[in-house]
């Protein structure tokens, strides 16, 4: 009986992540670590086959609980549809991880494409306030949680041909700094990190399919690989409660800032 007790005292323990984004690249990098280590998964994202795939994949490894939602971050009405239709079971979520964003050209501001500015902007910005916005009650009710928001070194430096995806990590890096002041008094933790250099589709989306010019990218560099990331934002959430990183700035040991690299030849 004793030890049927503490079973199910440790399986209502578990902690809740939502991860946005989560069908490549860092998001799926961490919901992979968090899996390994016991906690149940919330994954979002567009591709709705992809997300079951990770679901099956995770619970067969894992023997955790996955809760897959496919939607797209940059609207509204399907991001608060989603979250606010969560069984009771699920909207005890203790971490956000706002992951989804995008880059999409790069090109001198005067021949940039608008609709690229804009759906940087919506998925970058917009996606991540909405997200946060329809997790944030769950939290606050709960009188803790941890949001981390997933920015760049293009938040922190400015380069050539950078311009609006700059412009939008600029502003994750406000927004995260804004939340910490602003949730301190409620318990609740906020962390920026960002990452540099990292091998993942996110060159293949920004040069739109052009797998050439987007490996190129990493010519002469040992860039991170999506799981340095996840492993640096699972040390940032399992802290002690008294203990919160709220900026992280990570590259590969060839780079520096946004422009600076040591690059082989």
């Amino acid at each position: 009986m004793v030890k049927l007790i503490s079973i199910h005292y440790f399986a209502t323990m578990k902690k809740i992540v939502l991860i946005t984004g989560a069908t490549a690249g860092i998001g799926k990098a961490c919901a992979e670590k968090f899996a390994a280590e016991k906690f149940d998964l919330i994954i979002t994202g567009r591709r709705q086959e992809r997300l079951k795939d990770i679901k099956t994949q995770l619970e067969k490894d894992y023997g955790i609980d996955v809760l897959p939602l496919s939607f797209d971050v940059q609207h509204k009405a399907a991001v608060d549809e989603a979250i606010s239709s969560l069984p009771e079971r699920w909207q005890k979520i203790d971490v956000l991880i706002n992951n989804a964003g995008l880059a999409l050209g790069k090109d001198s501001f005067e021949d940039a494409d608008i609709t690229d500015w804009e759906t940087m902007l919506n998925t970058n910005v917009h996606g991540l306030l909405y997200v946060s916005k329809a997790v944030l009650p769950f939290m606050l009710k709960n009188k803790k949680g941890h949001i981390v928001n997933m920015g760049s070194v293009a938040g922190k430096e400015v380069y050539e041909k950078g311009n609006v995806y700059c412009a939008s990590k600029f502003a994750v890096d406000a927004i995260t700094k804004s939340m910490r002041i602003d949730l301190l008094k409620d318990n609740i933790k906020v962390t920026g990190i960002n990452p540099g250099a990292v091998e993942t589709e996110f060159s293949l989306v920004r040069f739109k399919g052009d797998e050439k010019t987007a490996g190129s990218a990493y010519d002469g560099l040992r860039p991170l690989i999506a799981k340095d990331v996840a492993d640096t934002v699972f040390y940032c959430v399992n802290l002690p409660e008294h203990v919160c990183i709220n900026d992280v700035v990570i590259t590969c040991t060839q780079q520096a800032g946004t422009y600076y690299f040591n690059k082989n030849k």
